[in-house]
């Protein structure tokens, strides 16, 4: 599917929660449901009159603009995910206006600034890296505690926990810096653990990973723009396996779409192995798939070149 065409409203009269949707994935899922006609409210910390620690431009009011935008109704709802009563009330809120919740993404993140790259454990400041722990695990399962209530409420519902990983390349692979790999790794069970509780209640849940995405943040890095974003290959070659936000909530419109999605239930996937699955391209009609390229390719120390790989 390219850029210009619309996927029908296979969502329509589905609610979704994407917790976490303030930019990088959850922006890009919240849209995608969107678009397939979801309404879809979007939370995180920064808003149009206060910006998190992050202090960056990107709000969840913009998000819910995009989702409305694209086809869905879009609402954003200020929430510390690490708050229990913040997001107790979100759910009820949920709960009054809809009285359903079909699909709960659990995206929290926002430990970019936390992480000490490429530091020993033992060096890395522990106030930060425990930080880093808070809110990429307990802010999971903080939102779960309260979200799984209303799911769970009718048949059907389905849980995608946010990581960077698959199950497989996370097993194999040291992921940077102790807290992060731990943090990335925690998700990954927790999807694994839900999977066997939510199974007998007939609900779903499984783990999801995007490739090498082109997030807000990650181009600013590289210092490029989503429209030159090949101007950051002279640097960094592999990077031409990147994909958009949009690619991997792609992804999660067709999980939520497909009526046979409990074949999934408590394992981890990816937006490339998926986009073979479902047969949904990113934004370019490309289907990259990064994490059989890291494998294959860069891991392997090989010249970059992407050819079979999107």
């Amino acid at each position: 599917m390219r850029e210009n065409e619309k996927p029908g409203p296979l969502l329509h009269g589905k609610v979704a929660l994407v917790a976490g949707a303030t930019r990088g994935a959850g922006r890009g899922i919240a849209v995608e449901l969107g678009a397939a006609g979801a309404t879809v409210y979007v939370t995180g910390r920064s808003t149009r009159g206060r910006r998190s620690e992050y202090d960056r431009p990107e709000t969840i009011e913009d998000t819910a603009d995009l989702v409305t935008e694209a086809g869905g109704r879009g609402i954003a709802v200020p929430t510390d995910h690490l708050v229990p009563a913040q997001v107790e009330a979100l759910v009820e809120r949920i709960d009054a206006e809809q009285g359903r919740l079909d699909v709960l993404v659990n995206d929290i993140w926002g430990a970019e600034n936390l992480v000490e790259w490429d530091t020993p454990m033992w060096e890395h400041d522990l106030d930060k890296g425990l930080r880093v722990l808070r809110l990429a695990v307990d802010t999971h399962a903080i939102t779960s505690r309260h979200a799984l209530p209303l799911l769970l409420r009718r048949p059907g519902g389905l849980v995608v926990e946010m990581t960077d990983g698959t199950a497989d390349y996370n097993r194999d692979n040291y992921r940077v810096n102790y807290y992060y790999d731990l943090a990335k790794t925690a998700v990954l069970r927790m999807g694994f653990a839900l999977g066997h509780e939510l199974a007998p209640r007939g609900a779903t849940a499984l783990v999801l990973t995007p490739g090498w995405m082109r997030s807000e943040i990650m181009l600013e890095h590289y210092g490029v723009r989503e429209d030159n974003w090949r101007d950051a290959l002279e640097k960094v070659p592999h990077f031409a396996i990147s994909e958009t936000t949009r690619y991997v909530g792609r992804a999660v419109a067709a999980l939520a779409a497909d009526p046979d999605v409990s074949r999934f239930n408590g394992h981890s996937l990816s937006s490339g192995g998926l986009a073979q699955e479902y047969g949904f391209t990113d934004l370019d009609g490309s289907r990259p798939d990064a994490w059989r390229y890291l494998v294959e390719v860069q891991d392997a120390g090989k010249p970059a070149d992407v050819s079979g790989y999107r």
